[in-house]
């Protein structure tokens, strides 16, 4: 076994990694790992430093390969914002964290997964950190482009661009990995348009299939406004049950771990001021995560819907390549039936809009609703 097994479909980039490895007298101070959503750019960052810091430079056994990856080696520190940006204070704590020798391995390793979240400030904060890090110190920035990053972070560091995993190669890693049926395999590598995370929920989860179907089968439900306004509901009810089933567990075991350290008691009608400023604070943390995954759910829901008559189009002219939805051929023949290809490339714009307008702070059911009222089936 390999560290790298879990990097699928990424051999130019896995070249490059690995002779890094192979020499590290050579070695990039800081790197800048893009590739679309799915494509593994956290996975080959944490699966690079359990090679960096294995004896044999990636067995995928050994303890430094297995904490590397878990994110639980002492040096090696793993930020994934689960709020909307990246603040200056976390930049601050970065930036100590960069000046520290390895505690017990040759590098310390400082990855952050979610780059393009950082802001301004935060990144202008690390720019002298990641220019001249330790001499033994790091940086991996994950992000979906290199226009996500600030343009003086990204001059600062080496890119490693990663694509989209073949199906096959995504499947296969199902299987393997996760004793996955080959045949659930190829439909949750195909479905996912292979995202390995993605691919792997709507092969072990029956719930998660039954709202992606809810999705695909919606368009042809869309026939006036009072439709696609109940389509935008839907759409935005989808949402809010992934995200309650997600954090509604975890924001109430927070809060009780919150006020056992403090010392509280959890049955009190009021607590002291001290105490309810740190729940005040906890409650905006688990807002501030609420609203970002909220938006991710949306975004991945909108992704699903651009597939659909992005399909339909590829049936509508007969185009040479593999449908994404091939298990609602009746949906998409309909869409091809109803819609001209022009207008097919329309409801396309259409859904990319809205991802646009949520990204940009507009409210998700207001983007929602306009974006259904332009996807209504012609007369």
């Amino acid at each position: 076994m390999s560290v790298w097994r879990d990097v699928v479909g990424q051999e130019p980039a896995l070249a490059i990694l690995q002779r890094a490895v192979a020499h590290p007298d050579a070695m990039t101070h800081a790197w800048l790992f893009t590739g679309p959503p799915g494509s593994g750019r956290s996975v080959a960052a944490r699966a690079f430093a359990g090679a960096l810091l294995c004896p044999t430079g990636g067995c995928g056994s050994c303890r430094e390969c297995r904490t590397a990856v878990d994110g639980t080696h002492a040096d090696v520190d793993i930020v994934a914002t689960e709020g909307l940006s990246i603040k200056v204070d976390q930049a601050r704590e970065l930036v100590q964290l960069a000046a520290r020798r390895p505690s017990v391995g040759r590098w310390r390793m400082i990855i952050i997964e979610d780059a393009d979240r950082l802001t301004d400030h935060s990144g202008n904060g690390l720019l002298k950190a990641i220019e001249e890090p330790g001499t033994r110190t790091i940086w991996v920035l994950c992000a979906p482009s290199v226009e996500d990053v600030l343009i003086t972070v990204r001059s600062r560091s080496r890119q490693v661009r990663l694509r989209t995993p073949p199906i096959d190669a995504v499947a296969a890693l199902l299987v393997e990995r996760d004793g996955v049926d080959p045949a659930m395999a190829q439909y949750a590598a195909r479905a996912a348009q292979s995202h390995v995370g993605l691919a792997r929920r709507l092969a072990r989860d029956e719930g998660a299939r039954i709202r992606r179907r809810q999705v695909v089968t919606m368009p042809t439900r869309i026939r006036g406004v009072g439709d696609a306004v109940g389509a935008a509901a839907d759409l935005m009810a989808i949402a809010d049950e992934e995200k309650e089933g997600a954090l509604a567990e975890r924001s109430a075991s927070e809060r009780e771990r919150l006020l056992a350290t403090l010392g509280a008691d959890p049955a009190a009608r009021t607590q002291p001021p001290h105490i309810r400023s740190q729940l005040v604070g906890l409650e905006k943390e688990q807002k501030a995560r609420a609203t970002r995954l909220t938006r991710d759910v949306i975004d991945r829901t909108l992704t699903d819907l651009l597939s659909v008559y992005r399909d339909a189009l590829v049936v509508a002219t007969r185009a040479p390549v593999a449908v994404v939805n091939e298990d609602t051929m009746d949906t998409l023949t309909g869409l091809a039936r109803a819609f001209s290809p022009v207008g097919l490339l329309q409801a396309m714009e259409a859904i990319g809009v809205a991802r646009e307008r949520i990204a940009a702070n507009v409210p998700p059911l207001l983007a929602l609703e306009a974006m259904a009222v332009s996807l209504r089936l012609p007369r």
